[in-house]
């Protein structure tokens, strides 16, 4: 027991299902929860052993996967990312947690970068990018004969298309950045 009276394993199970009501399982309209872990782990299954067809597994083949996978994330032996736990079965949702995305040093593909952070962090993904090939703060832009902002303004941006984005109110987004220790901006990074 504890100073509160309630034994850890308890406060642990209600932990557990307080994050599992709040985060993976599948809510109505109104907020309210209209699975059951169970469902969930069906759920789960159904979707990922169903891509085995598109691989020639007959439905003798499936149905073992699901069983075998079902025995396996029902007990918490094995259990996929968040992603798959939360989208597996919804319309356009994601399975990958994490997308290491090209920004490349002109302003055209950074805010394509921007776009697509922002269609894979409302799928329910997550974002990663490198910033060393963006020019370091104070170069001349040739086009317009202004100086570059730098790397860092562009991480800004990047962080507030993230904030933006809820992910369907399901998980906060997030994101990655990186940048070689020979870039001129390493410091200020």
């Amino acid at each position: 027991m504890n100073a509160t009276g309630i034994s850890n394993n308890n406060r642990t199970h209600n932990m557990r299902a307080e994050i599992l009501h709040r985060r993976y399982l599948w809510k109505d309209k109104n907020g309210k929860v209209i699975e059951t872990w169970d469902e969930m782990c069906h759920r789960v299954v159904r979707v990922i052993a169903e891509v085995e067809r598109v691989y020639g597994a007959t439905v003798e083949e499936i149905g073992t996967l699901r069983e075998r996978f079902y025995n396996l994330i029902s007990r918490a032996i094995f259990l996929p990312n968040s992603p798959t736990l939360m989208n597996a079965g919804r319309r356009d949702g994601l399975l990958s947690a994490c997308f290491v995305l090209p920004l490349l040093d002109s302003l055209k593909e950074i805010l394509k970068t921007v776009i697509n952070t922002g269609l894979i962090q409302k799928a329910g993904g997550g974002t990663g990018f490198d910033f060393s090939r963006l020019r370091p703060t104070g170069d001349i832009v040739a086009s317009s004969g202004g100086r570059t902002s730098g790397p860092l303004s562009f991480g800004g941006i990047l962080a507030e298309t993230t904030h933006a984005i809820q992910q369907g109110a399901h998980r906060r987004g997030a994101n990655m950045g990186m940048m070689s220790i020979g870039h001129p901006d390493i410091l200020r990074f």
